[in-house]
């Protein structure tokens, strides 16, 4: 469930790094991402400190290259599918950056941002394909504009600048849990 623009099951963790959607914006995009921190590395604390701006660039040498970023997610669903919320849904995350879809620039203003703790070469868990079937559907719920068809990859929004989630993201997989859970929340 959603209250107050935020997801009950999860653990919220504010980010700075949200701002104000456009006076009268509608979301109508969700847009699945992957990271992993260190790359290739799942676990710890990095993610939640990144997107709080809280890194200790000394804890990796990879952290020195991104420690002034400042980006964020609406969610981010970990390899065992627990969830931690770091931006309400009516505020504008980080996510995107650079994109484009349908010929609309700037999907921040009118997207939601999932991550997936992953990377391009891993296979996702069942657990977080579970999880975010499961999102979705509440999501799609609370925000009906978000139809099938307004399901995206960072990559599809940002072609030629972004790879994820990746190749092993398995959309047809995470349809066909989409399609159940819908259905099994319909009965």
């Amino acid at each position: 469930m959603i209250h107050a623009h935020r997801l009950s099951l999860a653990q919220q963790l504010d980010s700075p790094n949200c701002s104000e959607r456009p006076q009268g914006q509608k979301i109508d995009l969700l847009v699945i991402h992957s990271i992993s921190l260190p790359p290739g590395q799942y676990g710890g604390p990095y993610i939640d400190d990144f997107f709080c701006n809280q890194l200790r660039i000394d804890d990796h040498p990879y952290f020195q290259g991104i420690a002034e970023l400042h980006v964020s997610a609406h969610v981010l669903i970990r390899r065992s599918g627990e969830l931690h919320q770091y931006v309400p849904f009516n505020k504008k995350a980080w996510h995107a950056g650079v994109s484009s879809f349908c010929g609309v620039s700037n999907c921040n203003d009118y997207s939601i941002g999932i991550e997936l703790e992953g990377c391009d070469t891993d296979e996702f868990t069942p657990q977080q394909y579970e999880q975010l079937a499961h999102v979705t559907a509440v999501l799609q719920n609370t925000y009906p504009a978000i139809t099938a068809q307004r399901i995206v990859g960072h990559n599809d929004i940002a072609p030629g600048r972004k790879t994820d989630p990746g190749p092993c993201f398995n959309w047809e997989k995470y349809k066909q849990l989409c399609l159940f859970t819908e259905h099994e929340a319909a009965d």
